[in-house]
């Protein structure tokens, strides 16, 4: 099974339409190592949308269609919420690299588990 068939399966259980492993923006503002980001629609990245530190990090506006980036290390990963300090959370994503547009709208947290 395809990683991205693996992680999208996993998330679809708790967050309808799941994220999957996008192709690579060459374009685009890379990932710090170490961190789970937010690409914005024009592919930058904003510090504010860079999470080093395990636990829930809270989101303030971020909306519409987003990439999120896991550059972790030793198989850390991450979780959408749709409730604020990681509430009512997908499954945990611990692929790194780029996963494809994902609607933000709905989400208000973003947790960092090891």
């Amino acid at each position: 099974m395809r990683k991205s068939a693996m992680i999208t399966g996993a998330l679809a259980l708790a967050v309808s339409g799941g994220l999957a492993m996008a192709p690579s923006a060459t374009a685009a503002t890379a990932c710090p190592s170490g961190a789970v980001c937010i690409r914005e629609t024009d592919g930058s990245i904003l510090s504010k949308n860079i999470f080093y530190s395990y636990g829930a990090h809270n989101l303030s506006n971020v909306t519409g269609y987003r990439v999120i980036v896991n550059s972790q290390t030793g198989g850390a990963g991450f979780q959408v919420c749709f409730a604020y300090n990681g509430g009512n959370c997908s499954g945990v994503a611990r692929d790194t690299g780029e996963y494809a547009p994902y609607d933000m709208t709905p989400i208000n947290s973003v947790v960092l588990v090891r």
